[in-house]
């Protein structure tokens, strides 16, 4: 195996253990779906929204932790990219090169979709050429917005220029972007779970984690509409902290 770039001993050693295992597993089920993930470079929040037409996509996308970065796996969606994108982001490997070691060995990468963000606000991504058609990407200082099995190209447009447009906390300019590529078309097959993830140091429940809101619809008619609503339903019970 070729030599990991920018990794310590111990980001090498996770990595051959991922490849282990993943020539062990079976090919997984595609998951055509849209996310965002996102920084607010203001207040340092990291946060995914994602949206698919498979039950529990909240379970499979969407991985971040504060301060390191965020990670959405979608399309043949690798589960391991999640933890071990992070592993790689501690260490300080950027977004580009966070992706060229999780799909170097991987056969089959061609029927991946990354998105991943660092806690620095640098971004990338990537879409196999094997991806369901209309499937592609953007990426930005601060976000990367990636989907598969769209109505159009228009879908991820309208989730950028809604993110960019949106104003207040990350978590609205999330569902903003994901109603946002709904309206456009979204997933060509139509819609059936949701979710949204925002992390901060300290901000989770009791202050004793940094998962702020970790919001999932795993089955409905519309998830963005229900996710809209529950994440006021949160906001009522656990006010937003304090700054600090």
């Amino acid at each position: 195996m070729p030599r990991l770039p920018y990794a310590s001993p111990k980001t090498a050693i996770v990595c051959c253990l991922w490849l282990f295992v993943q020539v062990l597993a079976a090919d997984p089920p595609t998951v055509s779906t849209f996310s965002i993930i996102a920084l607010d470079p203001t207040t340092g929040e990291l946060g995914i929204a994602v949206q698919s037409k498979v039950t529990a996509v909240g379970a499979i996308v969407p991985w971040a932790h504060a301060g390191v970065g965020a990670v959405a796996t979608q399309a043949a969606a690798n589960v391991q990219f999640g933890p071990l994108g992070l592993v790689l982001l501690r260490e300080k490997v950027t977004p580009e090169s966070c992706i060229e070691v999780l799909l170097r060995e991987d056969p089959l990468k061609e029927a991946r979709q990354l998105g991943v963000l660092a806690a620095n606000g640098q971004s990338a991504a990537f879409t196999g050429s094997d991806c369901l058609d209309h499937a592609g990407h953007r990426t930005g200082e601060n976000y990367a917005i990636q989907g598969n099995l769209l109505a159009g190209p228009e879908v991820l447009d309208a989730m950028e220029e809604a993110f960019q447009a949106t104003t207040g906390e990350l978590a609205d300019r999330l569902i903003a972007a994901l109603q946002a590529g709904q309206t456009a078309g979204g997933d060509r097959r139509g819609q059936q779970s949701a979710a949204l993830l925002v992390v901060r140091d300290g901000w989770g429940y009791g202050g004793l984690n940094d998962r702020y809101i970790d919001l999932r619809i795993d089955d409905h008619l519309t998830p963005i509409d229900e996710l809209a609503r529950i994440l006021e339903v949160q906001r009522a019970l656990f006010p937003r902290p304090v700054q600090r």
